[in-house]
């Protein structure tokens, strides 16, 4: 049962970064694989649509760890949110509720703001502008960018790719403009 405590509670950044981190070697010396999630869209595409769409006409199979990877984060969130939820409340930084509150989001409840990712907010121009518009915009500039912030930041840098560190720095300063410009603005619309 000590374990199971273990697992509920959130670990620190010292046992978690190093962890992520490891992944990076483990996957170049298991086969010479590449960590990302943005590219098993393109495998199931691949996969599931029989068009002869160039960018989805090559050998999917071939990536197919990369799939039966991403049906195991999907496992593992279900299995983590089902039966091993840690039942205290997810601890946020006062000066964060207190940026959040300005902002007028109130419910912190969740991972994330229910005042704006919740079904009710689905089909409102608020949804459209969260869930369908910020959407395609991530699937946009993941796509411009030639991958992720997992496959850029985690496995990109860590090969000294130059174009991941662009790109790690353009997904950092795009997410500080969100938060600090654009997001303000949007919050008054709603």
């Amino acid at each position: 049962m000590e374990i199971l405590e273990f697992v509920r509670k959130p670990w620190p950044w010292y046992v978690a970064g190093p962890l992520i981190g490891l992944t990076v070697p483990a996957l170049l010396l298991i086969g010479n694989k590449s960590f990302g999630i943005s590219s098993s869209l393109r495998h199931i595409c691949a996969a599931c649509l029989p068009a002869n769409i160039s960018f989805f006409n090559y050998n999917w199979k071939r990536e197919i760890w990369n799939l039966f990877f991403v049906a195991g984060i999907l496992i593992g969130g279900f299995l983590a949110t089902h039966f091993l939820a840690n039942p205290e409340a997810v601890q946020i930084s006062p000066q964060t509720v207190a940026d959040l509150k300005a902002l007028g989001i109130r419910d912190f409840s969740g991972m994330m703001p229910a005042d704006i990712f919740n079904v009710a907010n689905l089909f409102t121009l608020k949804g459209f502008v969260f869930f369908i518009l910020g959407g395609f915009l991530v699937g946009f500039g993941t796509r411009m960018a030639g991958g992720c912030t997992s496959g850029h930041s985690i496995m990109g840098i860590s090969n000294l790719q130059w174009p991941s560190l662009i790109a790690t720095c353009c997904f950092m300063g795009g997410g500080f403009a969100m938060t600090h410009l654009i997001l303000p603005h949007l919050m008054k619309l709603f």
